[in-house]
């Protein structure tokens, strides 16, 4: 068993590590970052931004939106049920932290809304090609040659397996696996775990959700992502709390084909669950956090958008409804060639009948209730909707064949929580901070008590960057005395 020794180790080399490692680095700690992968940035390689408050970006726009006017929406949002110091703290450095990403060459598009009703918190990277997924993966190449620059070693291929501490419960090291499955140690005064969650782990998913990944539920994942840093800070005695699911809902088995379809099927269109009824307003299926609790709630965590061919001909002649920067892409051209496509590949999240009843029996929807509903629905078009209050604009019968169904499960963007912090991300045990143990991203992101805060975009990555600037900065502290 090898032997080195080190000031402060990071445990995964996204988003998170890599911010704790070059706000370390900049002290003048010695840093080593222990990444899985082969590569930096891990998941959120495939993300887009990251969420600030108070920006040069939206300042320059005329962006009327405060921390204080952010704080107070957020822990609305959440009922208080987080903790308002760490999100003061993050909050409060957010716009600073896009000028220090610029100060490492990283460009911003600006500050976007992710939906209609939500904020321009989203600075998305500028990648120099159109806004779109991936542009992450340039911030996070930017934080890890900044991170080289500053004498950071980062080994790649090597995974955190332990946190050793000595007799009175202090951090002394930590235990890893290199590329070729040998162990070692490396003796060290303070270690952030930054293990990005469990996307990548059904089994651990089910036992702390009760989700079934790929059948009720369909995040994001990685394989790469698998709880490593929760375990490793519930070995170490950290104050275990629940771990959720980052939720915001997706067509399941959709995104794997041609954008018209999504585009289609993601539409403010009528929505039912399993008994034909209506459960929501459907204008709020664009703020897919929402959808994604809807879905969860019904028999089976299953709800079905459903379209005729005049609706689908609608889009076609006029356009979308709702557009974001994540579907980037409205064209709907070709929308029904594509759908026979993926019924004859076997796709069983998209459906076509020539009658309601046909469509009821493929589906599994209780015929009876949908009749009902698309009766009512259509009427509610000419009158108004007395039910759930759909704007008007968003309304269209149902009467043209033929008609098509497809499923929206609750989905997401991995795991977030497990691990109880302080504002210093300071890993907790009995509500004190074990010293020398530090956590950052999703492996401690319990800013959501039971949803996604959608409203202020960006968040995700936004509390990832800015908790690893927070972790690697209060270590070095920690390590300098």
């Amino acid at each position: 068993m090898s032997e080195y020794q080190i000031q402060l180790v990071v445990v995964a080399g996204g988003p998170a590590g890599l911010a704790a490692a070059v706000a370390a680095a900049e002290k003048g700690v010695h840093v080593a970052v222990l990444e899985k992968r082969a590569i930096p940035g891990g998941l959120a390689n495939s993300g887009m931004g990251i969420l600030a408050i108070e920006s040069h970006y939206q300042k320059e726009a005329g962006v009327d939106l405060t921390v204080e006017k952010a704080m107070k929406m957020m822990m609305e949002y959440e009922h208080y049920n987080i903790d308002g110091r760490l999100l003061r703290r993050y909050f409060g450095q957010s716009a600073d932290t896009i000028e220090w990403l610029e100060g490492m060459g990283v460009e911003f598009e600006g500050a976007f809304r992710y939906f209609t009703k939500s904020e321009p918190t989203w600075h998305i990277v500028k990648t120099g090609k159109k806004i779109g997924p991936a542009a992450a993966r340039l911030m996070n190449q930017k934080m890890a040659e900044r991170a080289e620059e500053l004498g950071v070693r980062i080994y790649y291929e090597c995974v955190g397996k332990k946190v050793l501490m000595d007799a009175d419960g202090k951090v002394t090291g930590l235990l890893a696996t290199d590329k070729i499955g040998r162990n070692f140690v490396i003796d060290c005064q303070a270690v952030v775990l930054a293990c990005g969650g469990a996307a990548g782990n059904p089994d651990l998913i089910r036992e702390e959700t009760g989700y079934r990944f790929g059948e009720d539920l369909f995040n994001f994942s990685s394989p790469a992502i698998t709880g490593d840093g929760l375990k490793m800070a519930w070995e170490a005695g950290a104050d275990r709390l629940p771990v959720r699911i980052e939720q915001a809902a997706l067509c399941g088995g959709l995104d794997t084909l041609p954008p018209c379809v999504p585009n289609v099927m993601m539409q403010p269109n009528l929505l039912v669950n399993l008994d034909g009824k209506r459960v929501m307003d459907e204008e709020q299926m664009e703020n897919t956090t929402f959808l994604g609790n809807a879905a969860s709630i019904q028999e089976k965590r299953v709800l079905f958008s459903i379209v005729d061919a005049g609706i689908a001909a609608h889009y076609a002649e006029h356009g979308l409804d709702e557009t974001s920067l994540v579907r980037n892409d409205p064209d709907v051209s070709g929308f029904p060639e594509a759908v026979d496509n993926a019924l004859k590949r076997g796709n069983r999240s998209i459906f076509k009948a020539d009658t309601l009843k046909e469509l009821a029996a493929q589906t599994g929807i209780d015929e009876e209730g949908l009749l009902r509903t698309v009766e009512s629905y259509n009427s509610f078009c000419e009158t108004g909707d007395d039910e759930f209050f759909k704007k008007k604009e968003y309304m269209r019968p149902l009467v043209k064949a033929p008609f098509y169904a497809a499923t929206i499960y609750p989905g997401g963007y991995g795991t977030v929580g497990g691990i109880r912090i302080n504002e210093n991300c300071e890993v907790l045990r009995n509500f004190k901070p074990i010293p020398g143990l530090y956590a950052a991203g999703s492996d401690a992101c319990n800013l959501y008590n039971d949803s996604y805060m959608f409203l202020l975009p960006g968040n995700s990555m936004g509390f990832a960057v800015n908790s690893g600037r927070i972790a690697g900065t209060e270590a070095a502290r920690y390590i300098c005395g």
